[in-house]
């Protein structure tokens, strides 16, 4: 069995689709069902032999472990503007740290969700280099346990035979609907094309960025879901391991891509980024990703054009809500 926890997210939900694929349906998906009716729909349709609460799965672990051949750990609480860093030590060190000690316990391999957040404003840069997070300084709380995980695990003297954390860049596809505020770009801009027929993106309050030119390196879901598998399935050498495209794309690029493929011209104004956010708002990533290429990752990485091409006319321009 192969055991995801935060199925019912968007990651993690896309990621038991892909194991569906390739002909896995014997997985244990770990999430909070309970609390969110609207991550359900999720996992309609996908195969899977048990669900399980989070606050039981570590429990659910000791006494299956025989059974459990990977655990890919997905879930987190990955709201950048929560300001409460208890929770982040409960849900985002501590539980890691639990599922890390019963895999090198059962001798199980151990892929978790980083962050591209663990590297702050960027000033040391976006390489995966394992002399980097010591001295990383993130922008915010989620950011802060992240980066506090990587540097636990690194300096473990025990490991899970196998393990990977992937620092995922800005990530972007279906099943993303419930995320509100946290939701990528090119699902706020669609709809607010639909309320409005325009987009408002952040104006810049850095006089070295022009309004709209913020960048990020923006990762299309499939991407990430065949970064993920082939990592299981070839096994490279552990450790950190940064998932992007090697590309940054402008927020204006990435709004104006979003039109297009709705067949609309561009209208796009901007507004002040909001205060909550404002100190903490990173301007510029991009993943170094020669660390993943050297290890023999063999396919190309999706284009912002073709990625959001995907997105918007297979999922986000229909009425109704399409699910990967």
């Amino acid at each position: 069995m192969l055991l995801i926890t935060g199925a019912a997210g968007f990651i993690g939900s896309c990621l038991v689709k892909k194991l569906n694929d390739e002909g896995r349906r014997d997985l244990v998906l770990v999430d909070d069902f309970s609390s969110r009716a609207d991550k359900a729909p999720n996992l309609d349709g996908k195969g899977y032999l048990h669900k399980i609460h989070r606050d039981e799965a570590v429990n659910w672990f000791d006494q299956h472990n025989h059974s459990i051949e990977a655990v890919f750990h997905i879930g987190a609480r990955t709201d950048t503007t929560e300001t409460d860093t208890h929770i982040f030590d409960r849900l985002n060190l501590h539980y890691t740290q639990a599922l890390w000690q019963r895999c090198c316990q059962y001798n199980i391999p151990f892929i978790y969700a980083s962050s591209a957040a663990t590297y702050g404003a960027g000033e040391l840069g976006y390489t995966d280099s394992h002399q980097l997070p010591e001295q990383l300084r993130p922008l915010n709380p989620y950011g802060d346990s992240k980066n506090d995980f990587d540097r636990w695990a690194l300096n473990q003297p025990t490991a899970p035979p196998h393990w990977y954390g992937l620092k995922f860049f800005n990530v972007y596809g279906p099943n993303e609907y419930h995320k509100g505020r946290m939701a990528s770009v090119i699902f706020h801009t669609v709809n607010q094309i639909r309320a409005n027929g325009s987009m408002k993106l952040f104006r810049s309050h850095r006089p070295d960025f022009a309004d709209g030119q913020q960048s990020r390196d923006f990762v299309y879901v499939r991407d990430v879901l065949d970064i993920i598998w082939w990592l299981y399935q070839n096994r490279p050498e552990n450790g950190l391991y940064n998932v992007g495209t090697g590309q940054a794309r402008s927020f204006l690029d990435l709004a104006t891509l979003t039109f297009r493929a709705l067949n609309l011209e561009p209208k796009i104004s901007f507004i002040d980024t909001p205060e909550d956010i404002r100190d903490t708002y990173q301007y510029f990533t991009e993943a170094d990703m020669s660390k993943l290429l050297k290890a023999g990752y063999p396919l190309p990485f999706c284009s912002l054009e073709t990625g959001i091409g995907e997105y918007v006319g297979h999922y986000l321009s229909h009425s109704q809500r399409l699910y990967f």
